[in-house]
């Protein structure tokens, strides 16, 4: 993969995943741009040179393992389940807030004796005298066997599949599963509950990197900087609107002043204070005030400016707030220069 020039970015190519992806990346203002819905290849206007692919979740992380990819988002769970241990894999964002689900064991309904992972393990010494063993469908034998042989659930036989695992059980090919669950509908649907202390791994959707691309390619770690310039940026700014208001006054020091006596109205770092040039000669020292209030502190920020004399409140939401630097880029260049 040495000799290859092009900056490749894949991203989930079905399911929820897949649409949670591209609303995400619109929402940064990395809109992806896909000509045709039926090619798996698309682009990124905001980002030149980089190419967009469409791929399942597990070719994505192996293939930034391997080298054939440059960045991928996909969860937590299968970056877990198929990073490997060489360290290939960076991951340059872990909480994107989309994906969100839990890898969790689940077991029919009709086991009334098994509700803990405690029970399970009982029920898997006991099964043996049955004729079989504890069998367990998953997707994430990795993660799943782990997690058994640390609860010391043994023995148990786990059953690869990729397809609908909640039907494993009801026709036969496995005894209970593992499986991702968000809402949990599918399981019940199915006659499956989930375990009492059987959640193997939270996950959502991070955005990694391969780790040798990054090192000896500068034009992947610049395209590693504009992404996490845009994501930190828009996830930052979530939440967060700009509020202005007209204060009357001497000074700007008098206005500060007057706005440090309110709890809500700090601002990032304080409030931006400016003179207003008004048209009428004579009249009343006019200054604008704004400041950045989170969502949920709004109608405090509004009362409070009113309380000392602020009047024409304009609230407007926040896309973008750029830091000096993406946090999480500066964390990236000093693992890079420890390798």
């Amino acid at each position: 993969m040495k000799n290859r020039t092009d900056i490749r970015l894949a991203l989930p190519s079905k399911g929820r995943l897949e649409q949670e992806s591209l609303e995400f990346l619109n929402a940064c203002g990395l809109a992806v741009l896909k000509p045709n819905p039926r090619q798996y290849q698309a682009g990124i206007p905001a980002v030149s040179g980089l190419s967009v692919l469409f791929q399942r979740p597990g070719d994505i992380v192996v293939g930034v393992r391997q080298g054939s990819l440059d960045f991928g988002i996909a969860g937590t769970d299968t970056i877990a389940e198929k990073q490997g241990d060489g360290g290939e894999i960076i991951v340059l964002h872990d909480t994107l807030g989309i994906g969100t689900c839990a890898l969790a064991l689940a077991v029919p309904e009709g086991w009334e004796e098994v509700r803990s992972v405690a029970d399970l393990a009982r029920k898997a010494r006991q099964m043996p005298a049955e004729g079989k063993p504890l069998r367990v469908a998953t997707k994430f034998p990795v993660l799943t066997g782990k997690f058994l042989r640390e609860a010391k659930v043994d023995p148990f036989e786990l059953i690869s599949s990729e397809g609908t695992l909640e039907v494993a059980p009801a026709i036969g090919y496995a005894d209970m599963i593992s499986d991702l669950v968000s809402t949990g509908t599918t399981m019940r649907d199915n006659h499956l509950r989930p375990l009492e202390g059987g959640e193997i791994l939270r996950s959502q959707a991070c955005l990694i990197a391969n780790r040798a691309a990054l090192q000896d390619r500068p034009e992947v770690l610049e395209t590693a900087h504009t992404l996490l310039e845009y994501v930190e940026a828009h996830l930052r700014g979530q939440g967060a609107f700009l509020v202005f208001a007209n204060m009357r006054g001497k000074t700007e020091k008098e206005i500060a002043d007057k706005i440090f006596t309110q709890t809500g109205l700090g601002g990032l770092q304080g409030p931006t204070i400016c003179e207003i040039f008004v048209r009428a000669t004579g009249a009343q020292e006019w200054f604008a005030v704004n400041i950045v209030v989170r969502k949920e502190k709004i109608m405090q920020a509004v009362r409070e400016l009113r309380s000392i004399g602020g009047s024409g409140v304009v609230v407007s939401p926040v896309t973008y707030i750029f830091e000096e630097e993406p946090e999480r880029f500066m964390k990236l260049r000093k693992k890079l220069a420890k390798a």
